[in-house]
């Protein structure tokens, strides 16, 4: 996207992380921005930014971590966490209800799918897996999402890919531009 975030793009006259808010509103209690650098950028949203708690730019696992710890200190009583990243404008208004209906059934991770294609950072997780996950992350040098969850109970919960993939991201301008053709009637 030629640098900077990838949520801050626009996307009918707004922030890509705008319409990911707007989508969860109703979904979840509380939102919390895992971002590195400069929490400023993002200070007309009023979520609190936290930074990788495992440093060196280590992924998606590291951001899932981040808020399990982020929860266990400043939420112990929460037990489930929603992970998404931040450039997917269509995420479904059912999501948090299909995952946690999913999770009903004993299973400590339930991961989105649609079509053919499992989107591992769209989970729904338990938040006692955080020291699970750092130990694999400083021990091991885990860093691919699908290696660790392996380890778990893990269902996923299936999407319709018509009109179009919900999770459909934008990590190309040329995505950003076929997001907004998509956006078109569909996007409030």
């Amino acid at each position: 996207m030629g640098g900077g975030d990838k949520c801050l793009r626009q996307l009918g006259g707004r922030p890509l992380l705008a319409h990911v808010i707007e989508r969860l509103e109703g979904q979840v209690d509380e939102l919390v921005l895992n971002a590195n650098g400069d929490a400023a950028r993002f200070a007309e949203y009023g979520l609190p930014v936290v930074s990788d708690s495992i440093p060196g730019m280590a992924g998606p696992l590291a951001g899932i971590l981040t808020g399990m710890e982020w929860l266990q200190e400043h939420r112990p009583g929460v037990n489930l966490m929603l992970s998404i990243p931040t450039d997917g404008p269509f995420l479904p208004l059912d999501l948090v209800a299909r995952l946690a209906a999913a999770k009903m059934d004993g299973a400590r991770i339930a991961c989105a799918k649609s079509g053919d294609r499992t989107h591992p950072p769209i989970a729904l997780w338990d938040v006692d897996l955080a020291a699970d996950l750092r130990r694999a992350m400083e021990d091991e040098d885990m860093r691919k999402i699908d290696l660790w969850t392996a380890r778990y109970n893990l269902v996923h919960v299936e999407w319709s890919v018509a009109p179009f993939d919900p999770f459909f991201n934008a990590n190309r301008p040329e995505d950003l531009a076929r997001a907004e053709v998509l956006a078109e009637g569909y996007l409030v």
